[in-house]
């Protein structure tokens, strides 16, 4: 029989290690083969998936009778904070798409969603990876018709060779088309960390895309039964390696250098190891592993595949306590004279056992046996030393197999030492390397900042060249220079004043000043800008003056007073009471006209009572019905308003704004006739005020310094 491990000559094929197969034959070959029947140790899959996420595949395997060993390579935890995750899915409907890169992320996402509602949107469509996240989706009522779930082609029909961004990628865009999604947002809910490659390809499309953490991976400490059992394993056990994921290479490597030694090392770089996906698969090359299979992904082609491991590893016979120790890690480059020294041994064996009741057999040096026929009338001796031959040949093939075992396992402990003395240097000349690229690195981060310090120097020295070069020009000036740029001077600030304050005796005062220091100077281009600010001169003697101040503080005065003006609707009344002239004689009266006291009394009573009701009575006229709608609280406003356009009025005539100020002035007007007491001696002064203003305020064309300016600027171009 061959074996318990494959040569490890051929170990970096994968095909040598079997492909999916068919999995009843598999079945059939590990159940008679691997089973626990004390014929040999059993086929053991270590899992490394996640723990609590190798149940289903756990019992698939123990169906076709193997035996799995649960050995988490990564925990799931959650995010230490939630909130961002919880914001996006509170705003779903910023969303035209949602992708979910696991079903880890699918169910951290829904638990975490579970708080804001119980039902995913129907028109958001969902994209996961793989059949793992469909189910998921499905676990949590997102399925189609319902929903619209897009993942890479075949997924309930013919699974394809590939699960990853690139062919949900290509799925997005056989669905959608191509850069459907521009100018709209998609949040993808993965775990800290993962790949960009999808969201790149995304925002390369015009997309705008979010991320968001749904849990985060951290590495677990196997517990020491686990190890106990890994140590087992690598002893010699028929066993294969599951990992589901690059991260969980990597972190395979680092707890096998703090709790493995040199030799186990070596042991489980060679021992079978299944990935679900080419990059899975080259990461675990990189890491030292040479015997890979891909299996593809879902947990259907992976029983496949390990069924097919299981069926190609073939346990040895128990060994009889007349054989040879016969070490488990010979190789095929010895099988053929293991298998011939095997055959002698228990030929032998069986031949001592039954001497007497079956003739002696010898070995034929090639593996065969053939039967040894005594010849007629060979007596007791010759049998005897027939026997002795035998048996010295069996202990001489025995002791020369053992011999040759022992020496082909040194030799290869030696080899196994001197690859993990090779490694351990080129990991020493990575590192050497890394430090001189780090040097290198950090000695071109300080010549970068050396060649900007010198950048910056010469900048200075440039600045510095230019101002010098100012100042010689402005030294190396003539007197009649000098003064036409202090003129030009002030000429641009009369300028500036005149536009902004329209003050028109400022910018005559400036004008005659420059008249005056030009009037010193008998240069030809002097004469020419003095003809120039004798014609402004003239044009600001003409032109009209406009008391902006005084109508600036009338405007004020009109402000100050708006919080007392009464409205038309609380019109101060005065306080009424009956008013009546004092009663007359009666007796006067009725004396003086000739009738009788009784007569006299009661016309002078009914005139007295008809005159105290008439004093209690104020009649006034009011055109505007809604000035008596208006509330005490309205009232406020309406004064607020008033202010509001008396302010803005007050901007427009300090910077001219004729049609402003005439604007605003108007409606402040309407609304003081409109809804205050047009009666109120108050309310007629700041009408009054406004109305001064307003004719105060005139459009008043000012004149300009142009004629100035341009001499001065043509000096200066011929200068």
């Amino acid at each position: 029989m061959a074996g318990p491990w494959q040569p490890r000559g051929n170990a970096g094929q994968p095909d040598e290690w079997g492909g999916p197969g068919d999995a009843s034959t598999g079945a059939k070959r590990a159940s008679s083969t691997s089973g626990p029947d004390g014929n040999g140790a059993p086929f053991t899959v270590v899992i490394t998936r996640p723990a609590g996420q190798s149940d289903g595949l756990a019992g698939q395997l123990a169906q076709h009778g193997l035996r799995t060993l649960d050995f988490p390579l990564i925990s799931i935890a959650p995010v230490t904070d939630e909130a961002p995750l919880r914001g996006a899915l509170g705003a779903l409907e910023r969303y035209a798409l949602v992708v979910f890169v696991s079903p880890n992320a699918v169910d951290r996402a829904f638990a975490c969603y579970a708080s804001v509602s119980s039902i995913w949107p129907p028109a958001l469509p969902v994209a996961v990876v793989g059949p793992a996240s469909v189910a998921a989706l499905e676990r949590h009522g997102v399925a189609e018709p319902e929903h619209r779930v897009v993942s890479p082609a075949g997924v309930g029909e013919e699974e394809p060779a590939r699960f990853d961004s690139e062919s949900l990628y290509a799925a997005l865009e056989k669905t959608f088309g191509a850069n459907a999604f521009a100018g709209k947002r998609v949040l993808i809910v993965r775990g800290d960390g993962g790949r960009e490659w999808l969201a790149e390809r995304l925002r390369e499309a015009g997309a705008e895309v979010e991320t968001v953490a749904a849990y985060r991976r951290i590495v677990p400490e196997p517990p020491i039964a686990a190890w106990t059992q890994v140590h087992a394993l690598l002893e010699g056990a028929p066993h294969a390696w599951l990992v589901t994921s690059s991260e969980g290479v990597r972190n395979l490597d680092e707890l096998a250098r703090e709790h493995l030694t040199a030799g186990e090392i070596v042991e489980l770089r060679h021992a079978p190891l299944v990935a679900p996906h080419p990059r899975i698969a080259e990461t675990a090359r990189s890491m030292g592993f040479d015997r890979i299979t891909v299996s593809g992904a879902g947990d259907e082609r992976i029983v496949e595949t390990l069924l097919g491991l299981a069926s190609s590893v073939v346990q040895p016979v128990q060994n009889t306590p007349a054989q040879a120790p016969v070490n488990p890690r010979m190789t095929d480059s010895n099988n053929s004279s293991s298998t011939a020294n095997q055959g002698a041994v228990a030929t032998g064996a069986a031949a001592s056992g039954s001497a007497a009741a079956r003739p002696s057999y010898a070995s034929s040096g090639a593996g065969s046996s053939a039967p040894l026929t005594p010849p007629p009338g060979a007596g007791g001796t010759r049998r005897g030393a027939s026997m002795g031959l035998l048996w010295l040949v069996v202990v001489l093939v025995a002791a020369g197999s053992g011999a040759g075992g022992y020496l082909l396992n040194r030799k290869l402990d030696g080899l196994g030492m001197q690859a993990i003395q090779r490694q351990q240097a080129g990991e020493q000349q990575i590192a050497a390397l890394r430090a001189r690229a780090d040097e290198a690195v950090s000695g071109a981060q300080q010549l970068d900042k050396q060649i900007a310090q010198l950048e910056g120097k010469i900048a200075d020295a440039q600045t510095s060249q230019q101002a010098l070069a100012q100042q010689y020009a402005d030294l190396s000036k003539s007197r009649d220079d000098w003064t036409l740029a202090e003129v030009g001077q002030m000429l641009s600030s009369a300028s500036e004043q005149l536009q902004l304050t329209g003050n028109t005796q400022l910018a005559l005062f400036a004008l005659q000043s420059a008249d005056t220091r030009l009037a010193a100077s008998d240069n030809a281009q002097a004469i020419a800008v003095r003809k120039a600010i004798a014609q402004d001169i003239d044009k600001l003697k003409a032109a009209p003056s406009t008391d902006l101040t005084g109508l600036a503080i009338k405007l004020d005065t009109a402000l100050g007073q708006i919080d007392s003006l009464p409205l038309s609707g609380e019109a101060i009344v005065a306080h009424t009471k009956p008013e009546a002239a004092q009663p007359a004689d009666i007796a006067q009266v009725a004396a003086a006209t000739n009738q009788p006291k009784w007569k006299v009394w009661i016309h002078t009573f009914v005139d007295g009572v008809g005159k105290q009701i008439a004093s209690l009575v104020q009649v006034r006229r009011i055109d505007n019905a809604d000035a008596m709608l208006v509330s005490p609280d309205q009232g406020y406003f309406v004064r607020q308003n008033l202010k509001l356009r008396l302010l803005s009025a007050r901007l427009s005539l300090l910077s001219r704004n004729q049609d402003t100020l005439k604007s605003d002035l108007a409606a402040a007007d309407a609304t003081l006739a409109r809804y205050f007491d047009g009666a109120s001696k108050d309310t007629q002064t700041v009408r009054e005020l406004l109305k001064e203003v307003n004719d105060g305020s005139a459009a008043v064309a000012l004149p300009t310094l142009d004629t100035s300016l341009k001499a001065i600027q043509q000096y200066r171009s011929r200068g």
